[in-house]
């Protein structure tokens, strides 16, 4: 039976940042895969809740765990700083923008799944923002899932909350955007095959 000797030099080079750019690919999918389903999940049930309720109705779901309280939140959570609406628009519109410029260097399914979880509700909330009442930028975001003792809030928030946990999680655990955990060796990008299987 013959070997076939190993590929080795400029074409194997060449080869693994051919495989490094498919692995890379990869990530980036499942990130704006996660970004898409909280962000159309999103749109969805506040469109819904706009065209069946009126503002400050309360729906009781599962009393008295859960009800839908419609409002319309021109601050953040809690309500906090009602009069800069300006400044969330900024703050999300810079967050989406720093996540999209990194999107490139994820190469964990973790941090895919963790930012694309908070872009997916960044933008989800800077839509809101953007384009609901009062006006361009300062807009009111639509909130309605109603906890006892709790802040009203949205899918939306959800993600975001939900991808800042799993990152508190990976960044616990020692694990980078790159997959590698902290007492790993990072190899050069050029010469290193990318285990994908093994990446968290």
């Amino acid at each position: 039976m013959t070997e076939h000797p190993s590929v080795s030099g400029p074409d194997s080079g060449r080869s693994h940042r051919k495989h490094g750019k498919r692995i890379g690919a990869r990530y980036a999918l499942l990130l704006v895969a996660f970004a898409l389903v909280a962000y159309i999940i999103d749109q969805l049930t506040k469109i819904w809740v706009v065209s069946t309720m009126v503002e400050g109705q309360i729906t009781e779901v599962l009393p008295p765990v859960l009800s839908w309280h419609f409002i319309r939140n021109s601050g953040a959570a809690f309500s906090i700083g009602t009069e800069i609406t300006w400044v969330f628009t900024i703050i999300q519109a810079l967050v989406s923008i720093a996540i999209i410029t990194q999107i490139g260097k994820v190469a964990s399914k973790g941090w895919a799944v963790a930012l694309g979880l908070v872009l997916g509700g960044a933008v989800g909330n800077l839509t809101d923002r953007l384009f609901r009442e009062p006006t361009f930028g300062q807009g009111h975001v639509v909130d309605f899932i109603a906890l006892p003792n709790f802040a009203i809030f949205n899918i939306a928030d959800i993600a975001v909350v939900s991808g800042v946990i799993l990152i508190c999680l990976l960044t616990l655990r020692g694990i980078g955007m790159d997959g590698l955990r902290s007492n790993e060796e990072r190899e050069d990008p050029d010469t290193a095959e990318v285990a994908d299987d093994e990446r968290p």
